[in-house]
């Protein structure tokens, strides 16, 4: 099975899954790093406990770290790339705006992807 290119979502010189990334503890930071390699080594293969399908194209990787659920939303573009959105908290679901947010990024990103995107190196 191929890798899949990871892409991060970004707006003008912040990416915002680094941003949120960086605010985490260090095992809940190391736990999402995982997540985002087994999504770059099994893309769409990637199923439950590790990542789930939301809606309108839309994914979540599902870490949890020290009783906390963790969740990055994510779409593919084409067969070989997936564009990582940001990355939450979650008490309950995932909130129907975090949703839409995602979804408005994707689109974004869709659209100017040398603009709205920056290469994940592992």
């Amino acid at each position: 099975m191929p890798r899949t290119d990871i892409v991060f979502y970004k707006e003008g010189d912040t990416v915002l899954f680094r941003e949120w990334l960086a605010r985490l503890p260090v095992p809940a930071r190391s736990k999402c790093l995982n997540y985002i390699r087994l999504l770059e080594n099994f893309g769409h293969e990637l199923r439950r406990p590790h990542g789930d399908f939301l809606r309108d194209g839309i994914y979540e990787l599902r870490p949890t770290s020290q009783n906390v659920n963790y969740r990055i939303l994510y779409a593919f573009v084409g067969k070989q790339a997936a564009i990582v959105s940001h990355g939450l908290a979650k008490s309950a679901k995932v909130p129907d705006a975090e949703i839409e947010r995602a979804i408005q990024r994707v689109k974004r990103y869709r659209g100017k992807p040398s603009v709205y995107g920056v290469i994940y190196e592992s």
